[in-house]
C-alpha cells in the first residue's frame, strides 16, 4: 500500500505493508538519484534483529544514535555530524533513519541541519514511528527545559512501514504505539465496533491516511490544523516529561498520549463541549487497545501545569486540543480551569 503526503513542493510516498523494507534500494535510488552514500542512522539493538537485511546499491555506513529518547540530545547530534563530516558525506548523498520515532527524530534533525540539508528517507519500526513521528518533518531533540524544543522542519524523500518489524517489539512498545492510533480515530470519530474487524494494517493505514492529509494542508503549522494532531500530547507530553525524573522506563511516550486522550475528554466536557457520552466513547477506544487511562504514579498538579505552560505548544497559554460540538479544535483554556478538571481527572480514574 502506497499512501502519498500531497506537499505541493516535494510529494512523498508512505510504503506500507509486510516486507516494505525490501522497496528499500529501489526507493533510495529514486529518492536521493545523485547520493553515493547511503549512511544508515540506527541503534545497536535494532542491528541484531533478523529482519535487518537492509541493502541499497551505493557505499553504505552505518552510525549507531542511542537507544530511545537518549538520542535526541545535542551531544549526539554533535557527535553524528562529526561523523558525517570525516566521511565527508556530501550534500547529495542520503540519510536513511531506521528506527522508532526517537531515532527519525534525531536523524531528521541531522538531515536538517548537515550541510543546511541532506536527503532523508525513514524505515520506521515501531508503531508509534509508523503511524506518526516518521511522517510530516518534524525533526526535533530535547533540552533540559523540554521535549522536542529544539527542532525544524525537514520532510523525508519517502518512508517505509514494514509491518514485519513490528512482530520483534515488546508487547509493552507494540501497545504504547497504539496511543497514537487511538488518537487519530478519536480525531476521525470512527465508531467504536470498526475497532474488532480493523487489522494491524488497517490501523496503520488509517492514520498515516490522516496525517498525511493534514499535513499537505498545513506543512509549516500555519493554519491551525495541523496542531489536531497535538490532541492528547498537551498533558501527555507533560508528564511524560515528569515520569522522565522518577524512571525513564515509567511511561512511554503513547502510554501518556493515553492519559492525554482520557484527560483531553474530560477537560471538554467539563467545559460543556462535550457530554459524558463522548467521555465513555474515549476512554471505550483507548482500553480497546490495551492502554490505561491513568499514570503509573500520581503527579502534583502545579508540576503538571507548570511543565504545560513551558510546552512549545503553548504558546505561553494552556492551550488543548479538544472535541466540541463542531468537531476539534484549539482551545485556550485558564490555568484554573485546567487545575480543577486535572484533580477531577485524578479522582476519576483513581
Amino acid at each position: 500500500m502506497i499512501i502519498t503526503v500531497a506537499l505541493s513542493d516535494a510529494p512523498y510516498n508512505v510504503h506500507i505493508g509486510a516486507g516494505a523494507r525490501r522497496e528499500l534500494a529501489t526507493v533510495v535510488a529514486a529518492a536521493a538519484p545523485r547520493a553515493k552514500v547511503a549512511v544508515f542512522i540506527t541503534t545497536p539493538s535494532l542491528r541484531k534483529q533478523p529482519w535487518w537485511d537492509l541493502t541499497v546499491p551505493l557505499a553504505s555506513l552505518v552510525i549507531e544514535v542511542p537507544e530511545g529518547e537518549a538520542a535526541k540530545d545535542m551531544a549526539v547530534v554533535a557527535r553524528v555530524c562529526d561523523d558525517l563530516a570525516r566521511a565527508t558525506v556530501s550534500r547529495h548523498d542520503v540519510i536513511v533513519a531506521v528506527g522508532g520515532g526517537a531515532t527519525t527524530d534525531v536523524a531528521g534533525f541531522i538531515a536538517a541541519v548537515y550541510l543546511r540539508g541532506v536527503a532523508v528517507v525513514h524505515v520506521s519500526t515501531t508503531v508509534a514511528g509508523q503511524v506518526d513521528a516518521a511522517i510530516g518533518g518534524k525533526t526535533a531533540v530535547n533540552v533540559p527545559a523540554g521535549k522536542n524544543l529544539v527542532g525544524a522542519f525537514h520532510q523525508p524523500r519517502a518512508v517505509i512501514c514494514d509491518l514485519e518489524m513490528l512482530t520483534t517489539l515488546s508487547e509493552r512498545e507494540r501497545r504504547g504505539g497504539f496511543g497514537e492510533v487511538a488518537k487519530c480515530w478519536l480525531l476521525e470519530q470512527r465508531p467504536l465496533e470498526e475497532l474488532d474487524t480493523a487489522s494491524v494494517e488497517d490501523f496503520v493505514a488509517m492514520a498515516v491516511a490522516l496525517k498525511a492529509t493534514i499535513v499537505a494542508r498545513d506543512e509549516f503549522e500555519r493554519t491551525g490544523e495541523r496542531a489536531l494532531l497535538n490532541y492528547g500530547h498537551t498533558l501527555g507530553h507533560a508528564i511524560e516529561r515528569l515520569a522522565l525524573a522518577h524512571d525513564d522506563d515509567l511511561l512511554r511516550h503513547g502510554e501518556a498520549v493515553a492519559c492525554g486522550l482520557a484527560f483531553a475528554a474530560r477537560l471538554a466536557r467539563d467545559l460543556g463541549r462535550v457530554d459524558e457520552s463522548y467521555v465513555r466513547y474515549s476512554d471505550a477506544v483507548v482500553a480497546h487497545f490495551g492502554l490505561a487511562i491513568r499514570p503509573p504514579v500520581a503527579f502534583d498538579v502545579e508540576e503538571v501545569l507548570e511543565v504545560m505552560a513551558r510546552d512549545k505548544k503553548a504558546h505561553h497559554n494552556l492551550v488543548f486540543v479538544l472535541p466540541g460540538p463542531d468537531g476539534f479544535g484549539s482551545v485556550t483554556v485558564d490555568a484554573d480551569d485546567v487545575r480543577a478538571a486535572y484533580r477531577r481527572y485524578e479522582e476519576e480514574v483513581r
